[in-house]
């Protein structure tokens, strides 16, 4: 026993120095001082492997330094959560002595908001991760939310400096260009791993998928993305071909390993179980996305895990084959993919997939597992649907983002709080703040079929038909005795105009136009002017009656005479329109009564015509 793990160390030992001088890219984000003045410009930070950072958006906060505990290893006993109205305050904290992810998990349990890790080394920036899985670690790493980013040890002392001199340090932390957004679609992989029994990070693997794969399916259904599977895989050096670790370990003679999911060769499942199962994941794909159905994979992905997992004894090929039958997929098709494990040979898709190990372009090389992939730049943070949907969200170039990038689930929630400083009507319930995963959008909004215009920050304004049922488009109105006046206009410019018998601006104001005093009405000798809410009574004296559109009393009899004028009138119009009509009648009847006439004489004439041209025909032919 003693021999086998020492055999199986060694050979773990080789395989990691067969990646000694594998190419790691870090992952950055942009840190712009904003104040104090001498300090402003920008400086790169390495993002941490852990935590959610903010891809897409950025974020605003103020630098404070611990007074004690300045490493961040042991739990604060000071407060860093920010007053009301303030800015998130951000920890800087010393790098040594612990975890990165210890101090930042300090941090957030004293309020931070976001951590600056200083380097207490002069060299290049690297990626905050867990050296080590343990169990101290695995109680708090998955419950990180606050992002972090590891600052040089030249910048981390200006700071320093800055905030013990009392000066108030402010920056922005930007994840905008963290993940390349050229256009509409995103193109990112999963390096992943069958094997369930790794402790820790398996857990976390195996929840992500079935989490993410309601969201990976709507977003390769919908065509706005493009997502590949890999699984890393090792070849055994040529010396420990026949060696019991590298046949227990590796298929096709040494040329593709895994290691023992124990790390004991006496029990249990071995390193050529776990390869020959990523294997048939990986035919799972490419048969699946031939069929275009990519995103069954993970169908089989998730009911593979739960279904055969390895405490039931079910990780194996019989167990594998049900699930690819009940997905309805090819099975034959898949074991022709698969090819032979024992063949003394390449395996074209795990020679692909080695060859895929090695960085491209701005990714680098991967080595650990689990490792996610967006457009090129390797993922840093937690491995979980919220903080993954945002990075892959986050790739798409702005404005195309699909609908499940606008899910509640990821948005950052800023509107919670003064509505974000965005315009707001109250009364009406409408608001300009919007909610995105890259953080809140101040746009005037369409509510209840209306377009609102404006700035979005001071002012929105209804426009367009309809704009007056909501808050009476904004404009004066008020009602009087059940009757609403109002300055709001369905049509024209869609200014607030002050309705008839009223002045003012129309949008605060309209005053009662009291037409009497001003004399703009009922001004004739024998009036008397009474005025009313919006408008005027105007009353005669004696017999008379008021006529409104002149400004003139007249009598009744007056107005006696001028309606039987009036009806005269009247009557004489209808008598000359039913003379007119009647002539136009005459004149059509005597014109079809001439017609049938002229018809008649033509019809007595034709007969003797053609009588005439018979006998002629008839002579022609006696003298032929």
């Amino acid at each position: 026993m003693a021999r086998s793990k020492s055999l199986n160390l060694g050979f773990l030992i080789l395989l990691l120095c067969l990646s000694a001088e594998a190419r790691f890219v870090v992952e950055k984000n942009s840190l712009m001082v904003i104040a104090p003045q001498e300090m402003r410009g920008k400086h790169d930070s390495a993002i941490g492997n852990f935590g959610i950072p903010q891809y897409g958006g950025s974020m605003a906060g103020t630098v404070v330094y611990a007074k004690s505990n300045s490493h961040g290893c042991d739990e604060f006993t000071e407060s860093f959560r920010s007053k009301a109205g303030a800015l998130p305050n951000f920890l800087l904290i010393d790098r040594g002595e612990c975890l990165f992810a210890k101090k930042v998990w300090n941090a957030q349990g004293a309020g931070a908001s976001a951590v600056l890790v200083a380097d207490d080394k002069d060299e290049p920036l690297i990626t905050m991760d867990l050296p080590r899985e343990d169990d101290e670690a695995a109680k708090y790493i998955q419950n990180i939310t606050i992002p972090s980013a590891l600052v040089t040890q030249k910048f981390g002392e200006i700071l320093k400096k800055a905030v013990k001199n009392g000066d108030m340090v402010n920056v922005n932390l930007d994840w905008r260009e963290s993940v390349p957004h050229p256009d509409d679609r995103v193109e990112y992989e999963l390096w992943t791993n069958s094997n369930d029994e790794c402790g820790a990070k398996c857990d976390v693997l195996m929840n992500f998928l079935k989490d993410f794969r309601g969201s990976a399916q709507l977003l390769e259904q919908g065509g706005y993305s493009q997502f590949t599977p890999h699984y890393i895989t090792w070849y055994c050096p040529k010396a420990f071909i026949l060696s019991k670790q590298c046949k227990s370990q590796c298929i096709n003679h040494g040329r593709y390993c895994a290691p023992d999911p124990e790390q004991d060769f006496s029990t249990g499942y071995e390193g050529k179980d776990v390869v020959v199962e990523n294997l048939r994941q990986l035919c799972v794909f490419k048969i699946a996305k031939e069929s275009k159905k990519p995103w069954v994979w993970w169908d089989y992905a998730t009911d593979f895990h739960i279904r055969c997992p390895m405490k039931e004894k079910k990780y194996n090929k019989e167990c594998a084959d049900k699930v690819i039958k009940s997905l309805g997929l090819n099975l034959k098709d898949i074991e022709k993919c698969m090819g032979d494990p024992d063949a003394d040979s390449d395996n074209a898709v795990l020679k692909t997939e080695q060859n895929a190990q090695i960085g491209t372009g701005s990714r680098g090389d991967v080595t650990i597992l689990p490792t996610l992939v967006v457009n090129n730049r390797q993922y840093r943070g937690k491995l979980e649907r919220k903080a993954v949907l945002k990075a892959i969200c986050a790739g798409f170039e702005e404005t195309t983002e699909p609908a499940v990038c606008l899910d509640d689930g990821i948005e950052t929630n800023e509107c919670l709080k003064d509505n974000g400083g965005c315009w707001q009507d109250k009364a009406a319930n409408v608001t300009a703040c919007k909610d995105t995963f890259r953080g809140r959008v101040c746009a005037c909004p369409v509510f209840d079929g209306v377009q609102f215009k404006g700035d979005g920050y001071s002012s929105c304004r209804a426009t367009g038909p309809g704009r007056c049922r909501i808050n009476n488009g904004g404009c004066w109105y008020r009602s009087h005795d059940d009757k609403l006046f109002s300055a709001c206009q369905e049509s024209g410019d869609n200014k607030c105009q002050c309705p008839s018998g009223f002045k003012g601006d129309g949008t605060k104001t309209c005053e009662d136009v009291d037409e009497c005093k001003e004399k703009k009405a009922c001004q004739c000798p024998e009036c008397s002017c009474k005025n009313t809410y919006g408008s005027y009574d105007c009353m005669c004296s004696g017999d008379l009656l008021y006529m409104r559109e002149q400004d003139a009393c007249i009598s009744k009899s007056s107005s006696q005479v001028r309606g039987a004028w009036f009806a005269i009138v009247v009557v004489l119009a209808v008598l000359a329109v039913v003379a007119v009509g009647g002539y136009a009648i005459y004149k059509y009847r005597l014109r079809s009564y001439m017609d049938s006439e002229i018809r008649a004489i033509m019809a007595q004439y034709m007969p003797l015509d053609n009588q005439a041209e018979v006998q002629i025909h008839s002579q022609d032919e006696n003298h032929a």
